[in-house]
């Protein structure tokens, strides 16, 4: 019997879909309301102390350590190791917000080892 390719079923399709749009989403939505967007960029950095101002420092502390990129590469070489929905999402979350906020060298190749972790045999059943 061939070893069977991991693949994520319809639910968890669909999970990895929600997680997917709602991480570039919020990347998107942080990038550019927030850190590209002259007046709240402003206002943040004058010392604003409101919810988005608090992300906004955030992502920029974690943007410059390039923990995004760094979060999904070892996730996406782990899936590649041993597939797992859980590795997966977490993968492609930072890999959304990688890619959107600048870490694209690393989140790139994460994408990449993504998809090459659809090739590799599912963990067996114990």
């Amino acid at each position: 019997m061939p070893n069977r390719l991991f693949l994520p079923t319809e639910r968890q399709t669909s999970w990895l879909l929600i997680v997917g749009f709602l991480a570039v989403g919020e990347a998107l939505y942080l990038r550019y309301l927030a850190i590209e967007h002259g007046p709240v960029s402003l206002a943040c950095q004058g010392g604003l102390d409101s919810w988005l101002c608090t992300t906004f420092r955030l992502a920029i502390v974690l943007y410059d350590h390039a923990v995004f990129g760094w979060i999904a590469l070892t996730a996406a070489l782990l899936n590649l190791v041993r597939p797992s929905i859980a590795l997966m999402s977490i993968a492609l979350a930072a890999a959304g917000f990688g890619l959107v906020l600048h870490n694209a060298g690393l989140a790139g190749p994460a994408v990449a080892l993504l998809i090459l972790s659809l090739a590799r045999p599912a963990p067996a059943v114990e």
